[in-house]
């Protein structure tokens, strides 16, 4: 006898608990924005900040509150400061400024700071990175961008594929390029820039009614706020591989929407006479086997590249189990119910 973890007549109804699947996804965002309106924003690393980021082993450990007080009592500004590893005397310090001497670059100065305070032979200096404050700045601008236009090309190609709308998706596009350009001229930061462009996103898709395409941007941007909301709440640093984490969820999640969406469309071409509600909730389970057995065999690698994978990997693992889970999540009770917003009963064609 065979045995199938998901019946393929299972017949859960997604579609009436929407309303209770919003509120709790609604309750995620919130607590993510306080969280980072508490913090002051993101816990940038020295990737988007800059300075010097140092890791280094002690002999002895002194904890981190000595480490701390050490570096204050020379004047360092302490960016972070954090345990790395399993043995407990090895530590990552972000440094983003201190009074050097004359010819002493910063990294000099940290690591004579060490050696005259635990001894020469009892500090090993691991890794030492360090990124200027315009580099930073660079590299922060370019991954909002690159997270925004990736969400912007998904737009289109999901307008296209499912709303057979190329030519409108066309003249959006024109549309939102010129109005981010109109708002650039105001001098706006690249964030300020990005969040406008966000919003005047959802309101084109409301008013060209790219359900299709306004149901999936909605995930996507629900899977990437919880995401850097949990990093806000553990004070994780945000590095070029939590982006990178960022854009594999953004094309994880849209993949899964996508797959619900095309059995959306073949059950409307099939089924002419069943409501819309009707015919969401039969396409959610049929694809719910392969939802659940693509993301929890995702899960499980993920899993062992956290606890296996050593302590470089572990945030950018991280950031992935947490993507992942409330991705698949979203495509369920999220991307598909979106469209049951612009339609009281099944329309003549989706």
């Amino acid at each position: 006898m065979s045995f199938e973890l998901i019946k393929p007549n299972s017949n859960v109804n997604f579609i009436g608990n929407r309303y209770k699947a919003f509120v709790v996804s609604g309750l995620l965002i919130l607590i993510s924005i306080v969280s980072m309106i508490y913090h002051k924003g993101l816990n940038l690393g020295v990737d988007f900040k800059g300075g010097l980021l140092l890791q280094f082993r002690l002999q002895e450990n002194p904890g981190a509150e000595a480490l701390r007080a050490t570096f204050g009592e020379a004047n360092f500004a302490i960016s972070s400061l954090q345990n790395f590893g399993d043995t407990g005397n090895e530590y990552l310090v972000n440094l983003s400024d201190s009074p050097v001497a004359e010819g002493q670059s910063l990294s000099q100065a940290a690591v004579a700071l060490l050696e005259k305070t635990y001894g020469e032979d009892k500090v090993e200096i691991r890794r030492e990175e360090m990124v200027g404050p315009k580099v930073g700045q660079d590299l922060r601008q370019k991954a909002l961008y690159a997270i925004y236009y990736s969400i912007l090309i998904i737009i289109i190609y999901i307008s296209g594929r499912f709303e057979k709308k190329w030519g409108t998706s066309a003249i959006f596009v024109a549309i939102l390029l010129g109005i981010i350009y109109v708002v650039s001229l105001f001098g706006v930061g690249v964030g300020t820039l990005i969040i406008v462009a966000l919003i005047v996103t959802l309101i084109t898709c409301y008013a060209l009614k790219f359900s299709f395409a306004l149901g999936g941007i909605i995930a996507l941007m629900h899977d990437v706020i919880i995401t850097a909301g949990v990093f806000s709440l553990l004070n994780k640093e945000i590095t070029l591989s939590f982006v990178a984490a960022i854009l594999t969820i953004i094309g994880y999640s849209l993949n899964d929407s996508i797959i619900v969406f095309d059995r959306i469309r073949e059950n409307t071409a099939k089924t002419r006479k069943a409501d819309l509600p009707t015919l969401i909730n039969k396409s959610i389970n049929e694809t719910l086997s392969r939802t659940i057995l693509t993301s929890g065999t995702t899960v499980m690698a993920l899993l062992s590249l956290y606890f296996l994978g050593g302590p470089v990997n572990r945030d950018f693992a991280l950031a992935l189990l947490i993507g992942v889970s409330v991705g698949t999540l979203s495509s369920i009770f999220l991307a598909a119910p979106i469209l049951l917003l612009w339609e009281k009963k099944r329309p003549a064609k989706i």
